[in-house]
């Protein structure tokens, strides 16, 4: 398809806001400079108010017909979000996704962006600062990890398994009460899960073919629509709990990915319950 803009120019505009903006700062920021938003694990810092605002001005020259949905625009005004449901196109951005482990000095961090046309996604591009390269696709093209000099690979997920030989993403925080008491109690069914508390890397993981299953319940569109399209153009299967198509305007409602419909099927009976 044809796209409304260059989705190469945008994943170069990724990278460069991380060189410039990103990677200068980690290891580097003062007390000053990382701030608590909804709790003291919600953490926004320099940088990523300093590389959505490079983002956001390329993007209004690249597309000025473009809304820019970004986290931080959004955490400035947000009527911003509601937006997003109405728009024939837009740009989502998350400059960095993984604060807290940027503000950590862990090297699990990455800058996201998908793009939106008549409701639905045509692109995702999840850059990793430290790797320096890129997982990117685009609607009915295939999932591809990319590098600078050109190089790309086909991505896949991984074959199906058996439950209980199951390896997944599973991000806890944010169910509460009784049903984080049952979910987590459920994973004890599976071989393992981890949560890197990047949903940039945990994409990637899940895409590259390394895990068969991701879990999250809060659904912010800059942490999931770029990684959601590159999982189900590596060849996997995402819905929301309910069963529904995970769209942009989705907040709510929970989401999980697996390898295949039948995998989807069984981890939404044998974890969510």
């Amino acid at each position: 398809m044809t796209l409304p803009l260059d989705v190469t120019k945008l994943a170069d505009l990724l990278r460069l806001a991380a060189k410039s903006e990103i990677l200068p700062r980690f290891r580097r920021l003062a007390d000053g400079d990382v701030r608590a938003k909804s709790e003291p694990v919600d953490l926004v810092t320099e940088a990523d108010e300093a590389a959505e605002r490079l983002i956001r001005r390329e993007v209004e020259a690249m597309a000025p017909g473009a809304l820019f949905v970004g986290e931080e625009s959004v955490a400035a005004d947000p009527a911003l979000l509601g937006k997003l449901a109405d728009a024939d196109f837009a740009v989502v951005v998350d400059p960095v996704d993984g604060t807290f482990n940027f503000a950590s000095g862990i090297p699990a961090f990455g800058v996201m962006a998908s793009v939106v046309w008549k409701g639905e996604v045509v692109a995702g591009i999840i850059y990793d600062p430290m790797g320096d390269d890129w997982v990117m696709a685009e609607r009915g093209a295939g999932a591809f990890l990319r590098r600078p000099d050109g190089e790309a690979i086909r991505l896949s997920v991984a074959r199906s398994a058996p439950l209980e030989a199951m390896v997944g993403m599973a991000s806890p925080a944010y169910f509460f009460g009784d049903v984080r008491e049952r979910i987590l109690g459920n994973l004890a069914k599976v071989r393992f899960f981890a949560n890197y508390r990047c949903s940039a890397h945990e994409y990637r993981t899940f895409a590259g073919g390394h895990v068969q299953f991701v879990l999250y319940n809060k659904l912010m569109p800059w942490d999931h629509l770029a990684g959601t399209l590159i999982a189900v153009e590596a060849g996997g299967y995402a819905a929301r709990f309910d069963g529904s198509p995970y769209r942009p305007s989705h907040v709510d409602g929970g989401l999980l990915l697996a390898t295949d419909r039948e995998s989807w099927q069984m981890l939404r009976r044998e974890i969510i319950g």
